[in-house]
This record gives structure tokens, C-alpha cells and sequence, in this order.
């Protein structure tokens, strides 16, 4: 299996995973909002400043049908990710240094 085709279809399956396995995600709230639900300052809490964006609450704005708005918002997830990914490591890449031009050759009949 070539090294293209790999990758090719590990993006396939992130992507599959994104956009259909997110539907089935669980909508109860966990960790720090479970424990502050539990010990009862859940009430005390404000929205972040990004509460209103296009993607707040892992769904797309303006999408009516949570399961293609929460889809959407996970294939977009993982999109920015790989995008940002793969932008941090062709930066941080091991460059193989440039080959030395091999001088020309000296003719004895030109000065």
C-alpha cells in the first residue's frame, strides 16, 4: 500500500467518523459541567465569548437539521485540525541541505 493511498484513507475514515459518528454522541453533560451540575454552581455560569459563532455548541448555525448541523461541524473540526496539523509539521520538517553546485569545469585555453 503506498504511503498516499494510506493517508488518503485515514482521512476518509476521520472524516466518516466526524460526520456520521457525531450524531451519536452523547448529549449529557460531562466533566466540568456534570461536576458543577452536581455540586450545584451550574446556575452561576456565563457563555464564553464565542457562544454566538457560526459553530458554537458543536453544531453549524443556520443548518436546521441537528444531525447534518452536527455532522457538518465535525467534518469542519477535523478539517481545521489536519489543515493546522499538517501546516505545523511541513514548517517544523527535517530540510535535507541543498547540494553543494559542483564547480565548472577549467578549460586551459580560457582565462
Amino acid at each position: 500500500m503506498t504511503t498516499r493511498r494510506f493517508l488518503l484513507g485515514g482521512l476518509l475514515v476521520a472524516l466518516l467518523l466526524a460526520g456520521v459518528g457525531s450524531y451519536y454522541a452523547s448529549a449529557h453533560p460531562d466533566g466540568l459541567e456534570r461536576v458543577a451540575e452536581q455540586t450545584g454552581f451550574l446556575d452561576s455560569a456565563t457563555d464564553h465569548a464565542a457562544g454566538d459563532g457560526p459553530m458554537a455548541d458543536y453544531t453549524v448555525r443556520g443548518v436546521d437539521s441537528p444531525r447534518v448541523a452536527g455532522g457538518l461541524a465535525g467534518v469542519v473540526g477535523v478539517l481545521v485540525t489536519l489543515l493546522l496539523a499538517g501546516g505545523l509539521a511541513w514548517a517544523v520538517r527535517r530540510r535535507r541541505p541543498e547540494p553543494d553546485p559542483e564547480p565548472e569545469p577549467q578549460h586551459p585555453d580560457r582565462v
